[in-house]
């Protein structure tokens, strides 16, 4: 729109045009015209500008919020490999259930129970990782599972796997290039109560007493970061304390419903701690 600017009278301005004058600045004013100082538009220019911006961003914000929130539950997010020591996972995503079967933490499903395939629930290795192909996703007997643990305690063990009413044991194990062993087994009982009695009066798992993986001495609890924790799990991280031998051993439990993770990572010299608080938060997402 064009601004017309007010005409100044001249002095030797006629009578009339005296009286046309007066009338006019009687009558209203008109609407307040953009700066005629060169500065001031360049300002209210900016400030226009940086106005369009913060809408043009509150947009974007809102369109990303809205696409977090929408998330189908079957995507399960990753953690981002970073030069921190994180390790490639591929994208994850929770396996189909039977028709009808709803998720472990659903209302209506009481004994918290997974009814997925328990091996599609497994973490696939990492990329570059070299696969046991004995522990690619097969079931465990009770024997192989009872190994990992010092002979003393084998015996006691089995006896609590008798009375746990456990239905299967499943596993995958991997190696890293940089030597890094990694272990997930995951445990299925009838239901969450059997699961949780297991966890806390056969391996006691986040306590003091924890039952001692083969060959380890000394444990202490370790804490995992902020990202590790899922809703409706629960996580207890171990971590082998000096002097260790030749490699260490950090493992963790994941209590899930009715299933029951062990993560178990060891190297020569130390077990890394970013590669393994990621490959558990990995894996209690899938469980969760």
């Amino acid at each position: 729109m064009t601004v017309t600017e007010p005409t100044d009278v001249a002095p030797d301005a006629t009578p009339d045009a005296t009286l046309d004058a007066a009338v006019a600045q009687e009558a209203p004013a008109a609407p307040e015209t953009a700066p005629k100082n060169p500065r001031s538009r360049k300002l209210l220019g900016s400030v226009l500008r940086w106005a369009a911006a913060v809408v043009v961003c509150g947009g974007l914000g809102a369109g990303t919020a809205a696409a977090i929130t929408s998330m189908e539950r079957t995507d399960v997010p990753g953690l981002a490999t970073e030069n921190d020591g994180r390790w490639a996972y591929p994208k994850l995503s929770l396996p189909p259930l039977p028709e009808g079967s709803p998720r472990p933490f659903t209302i209506g499903n009481e004994g918290e129970v997974h009814h997925a395939d328990l091996r599609a629930l497994l973490l696939p290795a990492p990329a570059g990782a070299t696969v046991d192909p004995k522990l690619d996703g097969v079931w465990v007997s009770v024997d192989q599972y009872v190994s990992l643990y010092s002979k003393d305690e084998r015996p006691e063990l089995k006896q609590a796997f008798d009375d746990s009413a456990l239905r299967h044991i499943t596993a995958r194990a991997w190696t890293m290039p940089d030597g890094t062993k990694s272990a997930v087994y995951l445990l299925r009982f009838k239901s969450v109560a059997f699961s949780e009695h297991f966890k806390d009066y056969a391996v006691h798992a986040g306590t003091a007493a924890t039952t001692p993986l083969e060959g380890i001495q000394s444990v202490g609890t370790e804490a995992l970061g902020n990202d590790a924790r899922v809703p409706d799990t629960v996580q207890y991280a171990t971590a082998e304390k000096e002097p260790y031998g030749p490699e260490q051993t950090r493992w963790a439990y994941i209590q899930a419903g009715d299933t029951l993770a062990l993560v178990v990572q060891s190297r020569k010299g130390e077990a890394a701690p970013v590669p393994f608080q990621q490959t558990v938060t990995l894996q209690n997402q899938l469980l969760g």
